[in-house]
Parts: C-alpha cells; sequence; structure tokens
C-alpha cells in the first residue's frame, strides 16, 4: 500500500514575526475621544475642526470622536469632571487625558495626548 504524504505547515509558518504583530496591532488600537461643547459655536466649532485635523494626520482612521453638546445633556459634565469647555477627553488608551481649550496648539495637544514626547 502506497500512502500518501500530507504536507503540514510548520509551526508559526506564514505569521508575522511577533515585533511586525506587535507594531501593527499598536497601530490598530482605537483612540476613543469625547470632545464635550456647550452648542456651536465658534470656540467649539474651531475645537471639533481642530481635533478633526490632527486625529486624521496622527491617528489615520484609529479614532472615534464622540461629541457631547452639555446644552443638550449637561448631566454628562458629570462623569468626566468638566469644568470648562471645550474640554477633550481622552478615554482609550488609558490612562484617561484632558485637554481644555480650541485644541487650536497642535504640539500641545499631541503631547496631551501622548501622541508626541514633551520636547
Amino acid at each position: 500500500m502506497k500512502g500518501t504524504a500530507t504536507e503540514k505547515p510548520l509551526r508559526g509558518a506564514g505569521k508575522r514575526p511577533a515585533k511586525k504583530r506587535a507594531a501593527k496591532k499598536e497601530k490598530e488600537k482605537l483612540w476613543e475621544l469625547r470632545l464635550y461643547v456647550a452648542g456651536q459655536t465658534p470656540k467649539s466649532l474651531a475645537a471639533f475642526a481642530n481635533l478633526k485635523a490632527i486625529c486624521e494626520e496622527h491617528l489615520q482612521g484609529c479614532y472615534a470622536i464622540e461629541v457631547i453638546d452639555l446644552l443638550v445633556n449637561p448631566q454628562l459634565a458629570k462623569g468626566d469632571q468638566i469644568i470648562a469647555i471645550p474640554t477633550l477627553v481622552r478615554k482609550l488608551p488609558v490612562p484617561i487625558r484632558k485637554i481644555i481649550g480650541d485644541l487650536s496648539n497642535t504640539q500641545r495637544v499631541l503631547v496631551g495626548l501622548d501622541l508626541r514626547p514633551l520636547q
């Protein structure tokens, strides 16, 4: 009787090396951001536009922005202890970070979000 040989891939064959998997996982991690505003004031609109531009450039699709209008839902300010507006809260990745203002100083926002080291 002739047996047929079956080919089995080597363990781990076809997989990325651990370093590449870790780098990809780091890139794919989702950033959860909440922007607290009070209506559609010029400062609130500027904060959202600045945040969107920063995210598009530095997080390339690995982010979610939730805009919370405190004129509509004022009780939501208590959960994240919001004392000024506009305020950006980074929920994920942990630790939680907060940035107050219209986010126009890109370098300070990047440092505040821990996307760039303090220089």
